[in-house]
């Protein structure tokens, strides 16, 4: 079992650029296991690249990403292998139309690794009560709320085992009722001690969840301390700007 202040992701001096578009400019940020890191900050700064960086979705131009100190920014290294150990919770939640509910969840398990079919059922169901959808295992994903299949798609991450859970904007898609049930089985994860790097526009749980919030402009981390540090006392004039905005919203 990793230990609790080992480094399970190490970004170090990573850049992207596409083209003539530098999107990230010299990032430098760790999480530690069982840390919850929030990613704030306008459209456009480079957060969800950032998390698919980690995911290993991007590629880095410069720089060094480490996944539990193997660096998949390194050619030899087996990219799905260590995918394996991260979770990813896209904005739109990409199920397969033509599955239900259950097949969806237990699809990766059985199909990538190998998992018996009748465990990968059973802990499906169990992950399918932990989101609080045990009565849609046979529905079919076009039956279900956007705030449903948004939890489907935890439970799809979550019964791969993962280390890391990575969640991209997980709520925006959602009408605003939809998003306090997703929001509460974010919580619970982070709650069990799950690592977790969330971006997000929800100031409110960004703040009652995150052990650290980071602040991206531009690219770069113009600030990251306590929620408390980041909210109440920003030493930053783009951060307090952004925040007097967002906060008023």
């Amino acid at each position: 079992m990793a230990e609790e202040n080992i480094d399970r992701v190490q970004m170090q001096d990573v850049y992207k650029d596409y083209g003539t578009n530098h999107v990230i400019k010299d990032v430098n940020l760790n999480v530690k296991n069982n840390e919850v890191v929030v990613l704030i900050g306008p459209s456009g700064a480079g957060k969800s690249t950032v998390l698919r960086m980690i995911n290993g979705l991007e590629t880095t131009t410069k720089g060094h990403i480490l996944i539990d100190g193997a660096d998949i920014s390194q050619p030899h290294v087996d990219i799905n292998r260590i995918r394996e150990k991260i979770g990813m919770v896209f904005q739109h939640f990409n199920l397969f139309p033509h599955m239900t509910v259950l097949e969806n969840v237990i699809l990766a398990p059985v199909e990538l690794k190998k998992a018996d079919k009748a465990t990968a059922t059973a802990e499906a169901r169990k992950f399918l009560e932990t989101v609080g959808l045990t009565e849609k295992a046979d529905a079919m994903p076009a039956s279900l709320s956007g705030g449903q299949q948004q939890r489907v798609a935890i439970a799809r991450a979550l019964a791969m085992h993962p280390d890391i859970m990575l969640f991209d904007e997980p709520t925006s898609a959602l009408d605003p009722e939809m998003v306090g049930d997703v929001l509460q089985v974010m919580r619970q994860l982070a709650q069990q001690g799950m690592t977790m790097v969330i971006v997000t526009h929800e100031m409110g749980f960004a703040k009652e969840v995150a052990d650290r919030v980071v602040f991206f402009d531009g690219g770069q981390i113009l600030e990251q301390g306590t929620p408390t540090e980041i909210f109440d006392h920003p030493k930053e004039e783009r951060t307090q700007s952004f925040l007097n905005k967002v906060l008023q919203a």
